[in-house]
């Protein structure tokens, strides 16, 4: 098992600066000081770090070289519009509130007219506007919420019937809930964007002058060859390369769709359903509790303690508390606290968000660390090339017009004074093209785009692993996680809670479900608490079925409830809710006052049993009578709760309090009233099941040999913690204590060094954790250089899953807020699609450099060749159609082929991907070499004495050649598609493993090599190529066949672990520090004079 990397120290990483949190980020982010233009965090760039690599980028076709980037100037122009339809709207509204504040000045202010409208008693141009307007007096003469619900047929209780035909017939009066997007682009764009290449535009230019030159010189017949292929080649190459990037932004489409589909609970025919936000309709009566988005415009049926974030819609950063009086909300906003029911009054474009969303283009581009990285190996590598191709262009003209340049039989091309006009240019144009095709093949203008295609092919199949990618980035980053902090329920637990015991009236409940065990007081009370401490809801089917819904935990409880008796809606009927304090994460419990009638309102509280029990000062007895909390029954009722917590169960406690009605603020100040949580008198203690899921152990296992830690971050308290941990496996001792497990208040408490200290060295679990405190180790693990992903689905989870490397939110459990937040949604809330997702993000990494190294080999080889060949003869064997077609498979066909390779299990044997390790790998150094030396040895050594080893001496000269340069063109075509099968597995000797499974690449090979034979043995005329005999065929298949065992043999070879780059660097340091040191003593020998330096 490999070791876990240590000291998980990340070179030249902004984000790990010396500071926590955002603050950090926003210094390591600001000028860059790293020196690297093309290194940029994984995560809130600034616009002025993303403006600068693509200033110093080298760029051949900008539309296409920056399609999935982030366009700097759309985002400028998208605020602008943002503001400007906010702008519009307040402007709106504020004439709007001053006129109607007039017409109520002067008296006999008409009311509304009521148009009836397909069956209802308002049309849609009355609500959109009451609705956008805010307008509280419209609303009042349309008689409040319960009479604008009777104008829209709606039961504000049961919702809508939602028939099928109700939908359709609501869709057409009202709208839909979508607004029209721009259409994404077509494939003509796509060809477009291709041709605007300056390689491929210089190409055209010279094709079409040959074709001119050659009809005049040579006649239609023979003279449109030369021009004609060029241009045939170019033209293949610019479709294909539309068609590949046409599909790459398709499966990005069909990703952002999935995004927008959110899915929420809506009441119809009195159930609780879910159902997209698209099939959401006016009228319809929609439960919102924290963390939700407000999916259409609409006003408040019920509030207890809502409270609106309208930052999105307002711009400005301020909680709006919504009630009877306030009841207006905006489409696009989130729930920051409470809960609540919303009748929808406007949809899709007639709503503000609507109307946003319709105004802006939504911009897909986003560029990765890795995107950026590849935009800066490829500007070096086109450097190089552009040199090159120059160097060539010198000399092969030079040579042209010196008169050292050959035809095959031997005559001379260029003659001063002899050779026409239109020769000697169409001389100069051939010259011109090979160059330049050089320049094609040298500037790897697809290496960058290769990020994209393997990130769209993992995006796809990352959907069928539950996991749906959010930011690109992500994907890279999760390669190099090397910490995992996860919640406990519902990601490695199944979150199917049920009551397994209960302790009620000081004595166990067995079995816990039965009512007969208990007095009609504690069942009394109980039903009430559950019933109205509550945001889920029973609803009884006409089969008799009971359906429950709400959170696991909610549903565990009030499923309890029915089996004590509970009828859910009597229940609630019978008490009204004075006031509610909505279930806290930080405080872990959640309380309602309710009314009963009489002098006193019942507060009920719900939550942690340790928490709760801490704030009782009585019980209730087995009888129903009220006794006082001894030290001795509160350390029995604690050590019920630790016993129940060893056996894995999460301990709810339940207490109320009587409080007197006259001490219960008025409405006006109820918003603000805190519930009482003192003098708390204990009904009863359950304990909840949640069982492991199945596979969590082997997943954890999995990320242990692979180098990455799991820690277990849970509100529960520390034996549960330490329960679930052990039946996990992410904890391996039973008998393991602080700092192993620690609370999360103990851990709040310690210092920002212990902090740090204890998260590196031994922390499993953090348990009885608020929000704040996962925020907190996220800061400590990110500051010893760690990698952290961590997992979310509440609202307070938020700003640990923005602070974290890779945020995951639960798909199913996650709340709006949290999925916004996050980086990743894992849909099934499993942990083992957590770690699909490393293996998924490794692999990502692993696809590109497959892809490097294949594409370097050939770009390393043909420059070789051709520089080699064109400077000693003058004449290249290579030709710009031949290299154009080489340029095809290395670029586009080479990146479909390697880019979508699945993850395999290899990838989990290694330690997670460094951050700023090497792209080109001191194992890639190995191959490349290995490959590209015995390419060019061959392929030079056929160019100079490809005659007599070929034995076509008795050709004459010009056939030879031909056959000659054929043969080295096949030879170097086949040796790329052997070496297609290495680079699959550049640390592996079995090249062949699982080359079956990925049939993308079986095809792509095949569809080279027909091609290959279609060119050589029919498109000769095209590509100035000859047919060769069967023979000949054998060898070039046995020279390309050599390079599978050369590679088994190059893998033997050891490399040093240290990247070459730092090997030689530190080499070339320690040189220049003896020299350094070695000048001070001869000067001070020379002249005696000089004092001695400290030069450190």
């Amino acid at each position: 098992m490999p070791p876990s990397p240590a000291p998980y120290v990340r070179q030249r990483d902004e984000e790990s600066g010396g500071g926590g949190g955002s603050g950090r980020r926003a210094s390591g982010d600001g000028d860059g000081s790293s020196g690297d233009w093309f290194d940029i965090p994984a995560k809130n760039a600034s616009v002025e770090r993303l403006r600068r690599w693509r200033q110093a980028v080298l760029v051949l076709n900008a539309s296409r070289r920056f399609r999935y980037t982030l366009d700097l100037k759309k985002e400028e122009e998208k605020e602008r519009i943002r503001s400007k339809i906010r702008a519009h709207a307040q402007v709106i509204r504020a004439a709007f509130l001053f006129k109607a504040a007039g017409e109520r000045a002067s008296s006999g202010t008409p009311a509304l007219p009521k148009l009836p409208s397909g069956g209802f008693g308002i049309g849609e141009e009355q609500l959109t506007k009451m609705t956008r307007d805010h307008d509280f007096s419209s609303l009042q003469e349309y008689g409040g919420v319960k009479g604008l619900s009777d104008l829209l047929n709606t039961n504000i209780d049961r919702g809508i019937s939602g028939d099928d035909a109700e939908i359709l017939h609501r869709r057409n009066i009202f709208g839909s809930n979508t607004y029209p997007r721009k259409k994404g682009r077509s494939f003509w764009v796509f060809l477009w964007e291709a041709c605007q290449d300056l390689t491929l535009v210089i190409l055209i230019v010279a094709a079409v002058l040959s074709l001119v030159l050659g009809i005049k010189t040579e006649g239609i017949k023979e003279g449109w060859y030369d021009g004609g292929s060029i241009a045939f080649a170019v033209i293949l190459v610019i479709v294909v390369t539309a068609v590949s990037d046409y599909r790459q932004s398709l499966q990005f489409q069909n990703l952002n769709e999935e995004k927008r589909n959110i899915r929420l609970e809506v009441i119809r025919s009195g159930r609780r359903i879910k159902v997209s936000i698209f099939d959401l309709v006016v009228g319809d009566v929609i439960p919102l509790k924290i963390g939700d988005q407000v999916p259409a415009d609409g006003v408040v049926i019920t509030g207890h303690s809502l409270a609106i974030d309208e930052s999105s819609m307002t711009g400005e950063s301020k909680i709006v508390h919504k009630d009877q009086k306030a009841p207006f909300l905006m489409s696009g906003c989130k729930v920051a606290d409470g809960y609540g029911d919303m009748l929808v009054t406007a949809v899709g474009i007639n709503t503000e968000w609507g109307l946003l969303m319709a105004s802006i283009s939504e911009d897909t581009g986003e560029e990765t660390p890795l995107q950026v990285r590849l935009n800066g190996v490829a500007t070096l590598i086109g450097m190089v090339g552009l040199t090159v191709a120059a160097a060539v262009l010198v000399v092969l003209l030079a040579r042209y017009f010196t008169g050292h340049t050959t035809n095959p039989d031997g005559s001379v091309q260029f003659i001063k004074g002899q050779t026409g006009t239109k020769t000697a240019i169409n001389g100069a144009i051939k010259i011109l093209t090979v160059a330049v095709t050089i320049v094609v093949v040298a500037v790897p203008e697809g290496l960058p785009l290769a990020v994209t295609l393997t990130l769209a092919y993992s995006m796809r199949k990352m959907m069928a692993d539950k996991a749906l990618v959010r930011r690109l980035s992500a994907c890279e980053t999760m390669g190099s996680a090397t910490t995992i902090c996860s919640d406990k329920t519902g990601t490695l637990t199944l979150n199917q809670m049920t009551v397994v015991e209960a302790y009620v009236g000081g004595r166990k409940i067995d079995p816990p479900d039965n009512p007969e065990l208990l007095s009609s007081t504690a069942s009394t009370l109980l039903i009430e608490g559950i019933a109205q401490n509550t945001t889920g809801s029973v609803f009884v089917l006409e089969t008799g079925v009971v359906d429950v819904t709400g959170s696991p935990t909610e549903k565990a409880i009030l499923s309890w409830g029915v089996k004590l008796g509970m009828i859910f809606d009597d229940a609630r009927s019978k008490s009204s809710i004075a006031h509610v304090f909505p279930f806290n994460s930080d405080k872990k419990r959640g309380g309602v006052a309710v009314y009963q009638g009489g002098d006193d309102i019942h507060v009920h509280w719900k939550g942690a049993a340790e928490i709760v029990l801490a704030s009782c000062t009585s019980w209730l007895d087995a009888d129903g009578f009220k006794q006082p909390l001894t030290s001795d029954k509160f350390s029995e009722f604690k050590k019920t709760i630790e016993d129940m917590a060893a056996a894995s169960l999460r301990c709810i406690a339940f207490a109320y309090r009587l409080y007197e009605l006259e001490r219960v603020p008025n409405e006006e100040q109820r918003d603000s009233w805190q519930l009482p949580e003192d003098d708390l008198i204990l009904l009863a203690i359950v304990g909840i099941k949640d069982p492991c899921r199945p596979g969590v152990k082997a997943a954890v296992d999995l990320c242990t040999h692979a180098g990455i830690k799991v820690r277990m971050v849970t509100g529960d308290n520390l034996r549960t913690a330490k329960a679930i941990a052990l039946e996990c496996g992410i904890l391996g001792d039973a008998n393991a204590q602080e700092p192993v497990l620690i609370e999360g208040k103990t851990f709040r408490t310690k210092t920002d060094a212990e902090r740090d200290a204890i998260a590196e060295k031994k922390k499993k679990n953090n348990c009885k954790s608020s929000p704040s405190d996962k925020l907190l180790l996220v800061q400590a693990l990110r500051k010893r250089g760690h990698v952290v992903a961590v997992t979310g689905d509440g609202t307070n989870d938020a700003p640990a899953l923005h602070e974290a490397d890779i945020g995951l939110s639960m798909g199913i459990q996650g709340t709006e807020v949290a999925k916004e937040s996050s980086d990743i949604i894992i849909l099934d809330d499993n942990f083992a699609s957590v770690v699909k997702v490393v293996r998924w993000g490794r692999s990502v990494y692993a696809n590109i450099q497959k892809f490097i190294q294949f594409q370097l080999t050939v770009n390393v080889a043909a420059l070789i060749i051709n520089v080699v060949a064109a400077v000693s003869s003058g004449n290249v064997p290579l030709n710009a159609v031949q290299l154009l077609w080489v340029n095809l498979i290395m670029d586009t066909l080479g990146a479909l082929a390697l880019a979508t390779e699945p993850p395999t299990d290899h990838l989990m044997d290694r330690t997670p991907v460094g951050r700023r390790e090497p792209l080109i790998t001191n194992i890639m150094w190995r191959n490349l070499i290995f490959q590209a030396l015995y390419q060019v040895t061959v392929l030079l050594v056929l160019n100079f004495g490809g005659r007599s080893i070929l034995h076509l001496k008795n050709e004459t000269r010009a056939h030879a050649d031909k056959v000659k340069n054929t043969f080295i063109f096949n030879t170097f075509v086949l040796c790329q598609i052997f070496n297609e099968f290495n680079a699959r597995k550049p640390d592996e000797r079995n090249v062949f493993h699982g080359v079956t499974t990925n049939r993308l690449f079986m095809v792509i090979v095949g569809i080279t090599v027909l091609l290959q034979v279609l060119i050589i043995e029919f498109l000769g005329k095209f590509t100035s190529t000859v047919r060769l005999n069967w023979k000949l065929w054998v060898v070039s298949i046995a020279i390309a066949f050599i390079s599978w065992p050369l590679a088994f043999v190059g893998k033997l070879l050891p490399v040093p672990k240290m990247p070459f780059e730092e090997y030689f660097g530190r080499c070339f340091n320690c040189c220049g520090k003896r020299d350094d040191q070695q000048q001070p003593q001869q000067q001070e020998a020379g002249s005696g004079a000089l004092p001695q330096v400290n030069g450190s």
